[in-house]
């Protein structure tokens, strides 16, 4: 399967073991909550979507690559302690706590979060004096005498042995308690979550020519020369910086993360070929309504290529505006959801400025839990500093004279109002999502090109966000007739289909 419904499997999986009856039960007992075994190609997303589950399920997530485990690390080191057995007494060796076990605990104390993912990769790689351990670990999640606690669930994950020459092939008996999910690499599914994330337009349109250089995997005289999911989405986030800085991106660049040289010297060439048309197409003057002279032309007699990368362009500066609308739009409901609490402690009798400093110090803790969680996104802390700076900031405005009851409290409200409008830059983006649809009319009219700018405006979760909220009449104008139209399509197979 695909790396989105591998994915979706463990999520349910997961939240299965951690489901509990009216009694408190657990729904499958603990011995029945076979470890989940994640086995695929490497570089095709299997520990990013550990991650993004422990974010979605607000779940702790201790993550270990077992190849740099030693059998000492993970069970700990052997002491000798004094026993009684049969009214002797005998020097017995017990093991200190697994380093794998205790960073689970500090994970729990760390972050306050109870239950969670121990995520171990590669763990059919693991050395020769530590892989007995692993099948045991594997069939009662014990390291030692030293067990995962109640409400942590084992995922693991491995590579096939034609990835990796140290592969050790787990025994039927081994496969027999583990939950087993096959991971095959899948343009369709990675570019799903590409777009979603806001990986670079030029991999995107890149990729979406050339499907097959998505994952490759070749054996050269000089050893293996792969392309990975893994390397395309860590590319794009360095081109994102090279570009932020002002920095050269080349084929030496490409080459640190494509690692074929085919593939890295396509790329490259393609990359310099979207950097010209991001020039020679203006799109910030096509964003404003403000096309240049010719361009339209060019557009419309530019090979497909081409007209896709111009697409691609136009939708990444439109995503970047609603990325940064939607995530304003975020913070300022959690700071409401903060604020409607001040305004009950404050109508119990608190004064303001104690209740928005007890908002904030647990705005810290959540920080902090966030940090030692393992498994929130970066996405997610920057939203949770967003919302600690907007507090502080109404805090400090309205601190001045700060004392007790509603009187006082209208100077947080009218705090938060004044940063709360989000109506001009909504405004203001919508004109410019208008100006794109005019441009690629009179470009295109309704053919493919059209009908990629209005699917991706969809898919993307920032773009769908904003014009659910906002409104967008320029979208629904062009989105209804593709809807029918989809439509009368699928009629017409039906009627095609009919034995009549």
């Amino acid at each position: 399967m695909d790396i989105a419904k591998a994915k979706q499997q463990v999520r349910d999986t997961i939240e299965a073991y951690l489901a509990r009856d009216e009694h408190g039960e657990p729904l499958l007992a603990p011995s029945q909550q076979r470890p989940i075994f994640l086995v695929g190609a490497p570089g095709i997303g299997k520990t990013a979507i550990m991650a993004q589950i422990a974010d979605e399920l607000g779940l702790g997530l201790v993550s270990y690559s077992m190849t740099h485990h030693t059998r000492q690390s993970a069970l700990g080191l052997p002491v000798i302690v004094r026993r009684e057995y049969g009214g002797r007494e005998y020097d017995a060796s017990e093991y200190t706590m697994s380093e794998i076990i205790a960073s689970v605990y500090d994970c729990m104390r760390e972050s306050g979060r109870e239950q969670g993912i121990l995520f171990l990769d590669e763990i059919n790689c693991v050395s020769e004096t530590l892989y007995p351990s692993m099948l045991q670990f594997l069939q009662f999640k014990t390291f030692g005498r030293h067990a995962v606690p109640e409400g942590w669930i084992v995922v693991t994950a491995g590579n096939p042995p034609e990835y990796n020459r140290s592969v050790h092939e787990f025994d039927v008996v081994t496969l027999d308690r583990v939950k087993r999910v096959a991971v095959e690499p899948d343009y369709a599914a990675w570019r799903a979550y590409a777009a979603d994330k806001g990986v670079h337009p030029a991999v995107l349109t890149f990729l979406d020519v050339k499907k097959d250089r998505f994952y490759v995997m070749e054996s050269t005289l000089d050893g293996k020369a792969f392309v990975t999911a893994r390397g395309w989405d860590d590319l794009s986030d360095m081109i994102g910086a090279y570009e932020r800085l002002g920095k050269s991106v080349d084929r030496e660049l490409v080459a640190h993360y494509v690692q074929n040289e085919r593939v890295a010297g396509e790329f490259a060439a393609y990359y310099e070929l979207f950097g010209k048309y991001r020039d020679d197409y203006r799109v910030d003057d096509i964003l404003a309504g403000a096309a240049p002279e010719g361009v339209v032309e060019r557009a419309r007699e530019a090979p497909f290529d081409e007209r896709l990368s111009l697409v691609g362009l136009l939708l990444d500066a439109l995503d970047g505006e609603h990325r940064a609308i939607m995530g304003r739009v975020d913070v300022l409901t959690a700071v409401r959801d903060d604020l409607r609490g001040v305004r009950a402690a404050v109508d119990a009798g608190a004064e303001v400025r104690a209740a928005l400093d007890e908002v904030m110090a647990r705005r810290e803790r959540d920080r902090a839990a966030l940090a030692a969680s393992g498994g929130s996104s970066a996405a997610r802390r920057r939203q949770a500093a967003d919302e600690r700076a907007l507090l502080e900031e109404v805090a400090r405005e309205a601190a001045p004279g700060a004392g007790e009851g509603a009187g006082a409290f209208a100077r947080v409200e009218a705090a938060f109002a004044a940063r709360a409008d989000l109506a001009p830059a909504a405004a203001a983006a919508e004109a410019r999502l208008a100006a794109a649809f005019a441009f690629l009319e009179e470009a295109f009219g309704d053919a493919q090109e059209m009908l990629v700018f209005v699917t991706e405006l969809t898919q993307r979760t920032p773009s769908a966000r904003f014009i659910a909220q906002f409104g967008s009449p320029s979208y629904y104008g062009h989105n209804q007739p593709m809807i029918l139209s989809d439509r009368q399509r699928r009629l017409r197979e039906m009627v095609e289909e009919l034995d009549v």
